[in-house]
């Protein structure tokens, strides 16, 4: 016999994902068949467009804006239980304004994970040219984690366990980009230190990119066993450091 009912938080998040925009809605007071706030959002987009370059701009702060808000609302309740609408109304867009930036709730979380990949090859590369590999990798991390609050873990588990649902995609492919990025800039680190060339450049690019990975996940593992009142960006850290330092003795 068909269930008559649904499990409470999700029967919203099911509507928004499977038709973007066109959920049947409490609309506050319409204007021409349109929403006020579907109106206002329009008019702010084609302000926005006079001025070149403004309109990137603007859409990165959307974007910026609509990350911010999941983050903060996918700890506070849970990602299950924060629908497209909560992370819209949060950002102050509407739905169909989030739906224009990412087509579901996953993808939002996986823009953000490929967007910390370019920023942590950035910081690895801007480490002293003097610093080891493996040394370079550590600061650039912890780096990372301090200015991005921590979220540098999605990078090897898609959401965190207290965001969890029941994703989609495997976690997998992301890790293996994060480490083949890796692999690249260790490269070029390697071969800009004017020693003679190596013909093993890139199997040891490889490996150190995997293993310093491996490091990564591993402090992650353990940070994630720790309870709430010990996680913080000061443990953290000191787990990466413990990580890394492990790597030098094996």
């Amino acid at each position: 016999m068909r269930e008559a009912t649904e499990a409470p938080g999700r029967r919203g998040e099911r509507a928004a994902d499977e038709v973007p925009g066109e959920r049947a809605t409490e609309a506050p007071e319409r204007r021409d068949g349109k929403t006020m706030a579907e109106a206002s959002q329009r008019r702010e987009e084609e302000n926005v467009a006079e001025v070149p370059g403004r309109r990137e701009q603007h859409k990165a702060a959307t974007r910026r804006a609509l990350q911010e808000a999941a983050s903060r609302m996918f700890a506070e309740r849970g990602y299950a239980e924060t629908t497209v609408r909560d992370i819209a109304a949060a950002a102050g867009v509407t739905e169909r304004t989030f739906f224009r930036y990412f087509p579901s709730k996953e993808d939002l979380v996986l823009g953000e994970i490929l967007d910390l990949i370019p920023a942590f090859q950035g910081l690895v590369r801007a480490r002293p040219a003097g610093e080891p590999p493996r040394t370079a990798v550590m600061n650039a991390a912890l780096e990372l984690a301090a200015d991005r609050r921590g979220r540098l873990g999605v990078l090897f588990s898609g959401p965190p366990q207290r965001f969890a649902g029941q994703p989609a995609r495997p976690s997998r492919p992301v890790l293996g980009q994060f480490e083949d990025a890796l692999a690249d800039t260790l490269a070029e680190r390697l071969s800009a230190d004017g020693a003679d060339p190596d013909p093993h450049l890139a199997l040891r690019a490889s490996v150190l990119a995997r293993a310093f990975a491996g490091a990564l996940r591993a402090a992650l593992i353990a940070y994630s066993a720790l309870p709430d009142a010990d996680r913080n960006l000061t443990t953290g850290a000191d787990l990466v450091r413990a990580a890394f330092g492990m790597l030098r003795e094996a």
